[in-house]
């Protein structure tokens, strides 16, 4: 099992969220960007620079991510990837991506790019706050026992 990050826009708290976890869980962790990521000091973290690209980084998770393995992304056209893979993917904020919801959040997405576009929305997803932040912790707790549980 390992943990992906699609690291071009991941908030830094969700990264150290994640690398305490990974160093208390021993499960290996691959940050995935288009820039030169800061190192992490564990040796269970590792980085990827891929070439320059709006949806580098997407392909690069998309073809190495396994089943098994979680997926840390806000970027919705990659979950939706991985869970048609039946891979697991969920965003900074906590939210599990599935087969229930992904299909919507695409049409949202979509939809507010349009709307962008027009002129008719300004604007974008609020700020990370520390209720988004506890919540991501708590849903990458669960997520994580339950796949080390089922991987044994």
């Amino acid at each position: 099992m390992k943990i992906w990050i699609d690291a071009d826009a991941c908030p830094r708290v969700i990264k150290e969220i994640v690398f305490r976890a990974s160093t208390r869980l021993q499960v290996p962790v691959c940050l995935v960007a288009n820039t030169d990521l800061s190192r992490s000091h564990s040796r269970m973290v590792t980085s990827v620079r891929v070439a320059e690209g709006p949806d580098a980084a997407d392909d690069y998770i998309a073809e190495h991510a396994a089943a098994t393995d979680l997926v840390i992304t806000a970027d919705i056209p990659l979950a939706a990837r991985i869970v048609a893979r039946e891979g697991v993917a969920i965003d900074p904020r906590g939210e599990v991506y599935t087969e229930d919801n992904v299909g919507e959040r695409l049409s949202m997405r979509d939809l507010m790019h349009d709307l962008r576009a027009a002129g008719l929305v300004q604007g974008g997803p609020a700020q990370l706050g520390m209720t988004d932040r506890q919540k991501f912790a708590s849903a990458l707790d669960r997520l994580l026992t339950r796949m080390l549980r089922e991987s044994r």
